[in-house]
């Protein structure tokens, strides 16, 4: 199984915002949005949109918003 993880990571490296899905079209949409929702300021500041893959829930954050 794969699952999509996209996060928003703030400069000191915290999760700002999680969503996992085991959709990719859905992950690379969620990924698109976050990397769209990030100010020029917040990029020069050292945030990042992140999309990762996993292979079980139990490597998805706690506070992630699971779609399934």
């Amino acid at each position: 199984m794969t699952i999509w993880v996209n996060e928003q990571i703030d400069p000191s490296g915290l999760i700002y915002s999680c969503i996992a899905t085991c959709n990719e079209d859905q992950a690379k949409d969620c990924h698109e949005s976050f990397e769209s929702n990030l100010t020029d300021v917040q990029k020069s500041a050292g945030w990042v949109a992140r999309l990762r893959k996993v292979t079980s829930w139990d490597e998805v954050p706690v506070n992630a918003l699971k779609l399934d």
